[in-house]
């Protein structure tokens, strides 16, 4: 289990639920993310959900949590599920083939 270089820095593993496919969920995220300084990926998955992990500041993942749930404007986002994870990113990228 790799860890983080510096113990304020967390990751999580979120499922975000809704509609949220085909609303501009990736790319929003993405930039938002960028905004933050927040590093990791989000895709899209085979169930309909969107899958991301996000990397950070406690503070700054907080913030990307928040705008998870709520989402761009044509998103309607029903639940995120998350979950602790253990991934170190240095950037935020956008998936665009799903392995789910």
């Amino acid at each position: 289990m790799p860890n983080h270089p510096n113990s304020s820095e967390i990751t999580l593993r979120l499922v975000i639920h809704g509609r949220v496919q085909g609303v501009f969920f990736r790319d929003s995220m993405r930039l938002e993310a960028q905004k933050l300084g927040v590093a990791g990926w989000v895709r899209n998955c085979s169930d309909g959900s969107v899958e991301a992990e996000v990397y950070g500041k406690s503070a700054d993942v907080d913030d990307i949590v928040r705008w998870a749930k709520r989402g761009p404007d044509l998103a309607q986002v029903e639940r995120v599920d998350i979950e602790r994870a253990d991934g170190c990113y240095t950037n935020f990228e956008v998936i665009r083939k799903s392995e789910s």
